[in-house]
């Protein structure tokens, strides 16, 4: 089938900018949407075609479902590509694409719908055999049945917003006692989020490591993936650090997460990119958490190891081809890692938007840098303070690690302060290094001020 020719890209900053990149070399234009605050945006000079949707407030324009349709119709594009965050996993959004007679690169708005409700998707993967957290089967209705749940299951548990993301809507409860003020601040931070109070609950499992496994799904029913990445190093649930593969993971067990990933995406008649996400015991027990219905930030680690370029598959898929490959034919080589560096204070993590004086990336053997940013661009405060995604590669952890600290030594940014002394940081722990690590490392190795 053909390729579309005219492709709008519903997002912004270096995701917007990989996403030309994959047109371009797919022989399909690009249309570019900007806000008053990215008029001089690298993914605005990138593109074919460029409109403006609206002012800073991302509410009013990246976030805004008919300024982004509009450009799309007026600019007579065929496809719109979410990314991820903004409306990427927004079933209105992929809706209104489709009654507009648009392509929206992603899975359908039923799968959307379904993967961003975290208590159904749970109940889904129970009934189909694929293990899951202990916890509530549905959503929880009030804090009465979150304490019945808690009796039965016993603390540490983690009350999490059904449809959440981010990190945001999640309290851990350590004590029942506590439990009245946990409810009620991940329920008004929910709402706040995402537009729904809906709550879940899980045991809390401290001691644990957060791996992930890429699948592609096409029209036909045919699921690949494409192996796991490990997401563990985090702060306050937000990923900092994601390599690829697992460094614990045996041959079975790498077989057994790809096989549950698979199984759960055919449990959602999954279509497209995404990501399914599980919780890995210390004891090598594997649970699954939820399934990303977008691309994720950390794709290209994936596609270090794999040589697949995720997103003209997305693309591709998108437009009607079945896979062009099997499970066999997928072939993994080497290490990879990525560091994403934000525009933030690094020993407190407060955004620190401002110009940039300077901006020399790193190059050299093993390394990509993923980026919008330029010297004499302003980052904007309206938005994501991630302003360039490191990644290494080499044929083995140890020469991944050491590629990506002389990156980061390279890596000159000057007129604000970024995260890369946060990261020269965990690359020279010697758990880090020995793979002694799980979600809590921040937490216990690396000093941060509070």
């Amino acid at each position: 089938m053909a390729l579309f020719r005219k492709l709008l890209i519903a997002n912004r900053s270096e995701i917007a900018v990989r996403i030309i990149r994959a047109c371009k070399e797919l022989g399909i234009k690009t249309v570019a949407v900007y806000s008053a605050a990215d008029k001089e945006a690298l993914h605005v000079m990138l593109a074919d075609e460029s409109i403006c949707i609206g002012p800073a407030s991302s509410s009013q324009s990246y976030l805004n479902i008919p300024a982004i349709i509009s450009a799309a119709e007026i600019t007579d594009a065929e496809a719109v590509h979410p990314g991820y965050g903004f409306l990427a996993e927004n079933p209105h959004f992929a809706e209104a694409c489709m009654t507009s007679g648009i392509t929206f690169v992603g899975p359908t708005t039923e799968t959307i719908r379904l993967g961003g409700d975290k208590a159904k998707a749970r109940q889904i993967m129970k009934r189909k055999g694929i293990p899951v957290v202990p916890g509530s089967d549905g959503p929880i209705l009030d804090e009465e049945a979150a304490l019945k749940i808690i009796k039965k299951i016993g603390v540490p548990v983690i009350i999490k917003a059904s449809s959440g993301g981010g990190g945001k809507g999640m309290r851990i409860v350590n004590d029942e006692k506590d439990l009245n003020q946990a409810y009620h601040m991940a329920q008004r931070e929910a709402l706040a989020s995402f537009g729904s109070g809906e709550l879940y609950i899980e045991k809390f499992i401290p001691e644990m490591r957060h791996v992930e496994v890429q699948i592609l799904a096409d029209h036909k029913g045919n699921v690949v993936h494409l192996g796991e990445r490990d997401c563990s190093i985090q702060r306050r649930h937000q990923k900092l650090i994601e390599e690829s593969p697992y460094i614990l993971a045996t041959p079975q067990f790498r077989k057994k997460i790809g096989e549950l990933a698979v199984k759960a995406a055919k449990a959602m008649r999954y279509r497209n990119a995404g990501t399914v996400e599980f919780i890995v015991e210390s004891s090598g027990d594997i649970y699954f958490m939820e399934i990303n219905t977008r691309i994720q930030v950390e794709h290209p680690v994936t596609e270090m190891i794999t040589g697949v370029d995720l997103i003209k598959e997305q693309i591709k898929i998108a437009s009607g081809e079945p896979l062009s490959f099997r499970q066999q034919d997928i072939k993994f080589s080497g290490h990879s890692m990525e560091c994403r560096i934000n525009a933030e204070d690094p020993d407190r993590f407060i955004p620190c938007p401002g110009r940039l004086t300077m901006f020399i990336p790193p190059g050299g053997p093993g390394i990509r840098v993923d980026t919008a940013a330029y010297c004499g661009w302003v980052i904007p405060p309206h938005y994501d303070s991630l302003i360039a995604k490191l990644i290494s590669y080499g044929k083995d952890r140890q020469e991944a690690v050491v590629r990506m600290r002389r990156a980061l030594s390279e890596f000159k940014i000057e007129g604000i302060r970024t995260t890369i002394p946060f990261f020269m940081k965990v690359l020279e722990d010697p758990d880090f290094l020995s793979g002694n690590f799980n979600t809590n490392f921040i937490d216990k190795n690396i000093n941060i001020a509070k």
